[in-house]
């Protein structure tokens, strides 16, 4: 099992970048495919972006390719999620999620509490 806490959120101008982090607790966090999703109330979780154990593989939602990165410091139990050229569109609450199956699946086991971003026009 595994705990995640996620930070960094904010309020950033359309343009700016921001990076969000989550930590992870436990002692098996490079052995979790890790993952970013967002949310805007009253629509559903979307996925963001995923990066495998070994950081080697990454996959990305259209949305974002070309202006997201995903990254993660296994010797941290930290994964990274950072944001340019933001749009107001990219406005949600962003959450961490882990699980043990291949880059491109997107059901998670665990989730962290989320955090906000906001992108102001």
């Amino acid at each position: 099992q595994v705990q995640l806490v996620e930070s960094g959120g904010g309020l950033v101008q359309a343009g700016g970048s921001l990076r969000v982090s989550c930590a992870a607790s436990g002692r098996t966090f490079s052995s979790y495919t890790m993952g970013w999703f967002r949310q805007t109330p009253g629509k559903e979780r979307d996925f963001v972006a995923a990066i495998d154990w070994s950081g080697g593989n990454t996959y990305y939602a259209d949305s974002v390719k070309g202006r997201f990165t995903i990254s993660r410091d296994n010797a941290q139990n930290t994964v990274y999620l950072q944001m340019n050229s933001l749009k107001p569109e990219d406005t949600a609450v962003y959450y961490c999620a882990a699980h043990r199956r291949g880059v491109t699946s997107i059901n998670y086991d665990y989730w962290g509490q989320g955090t906000q971003v906001t992108v102001s026009s």
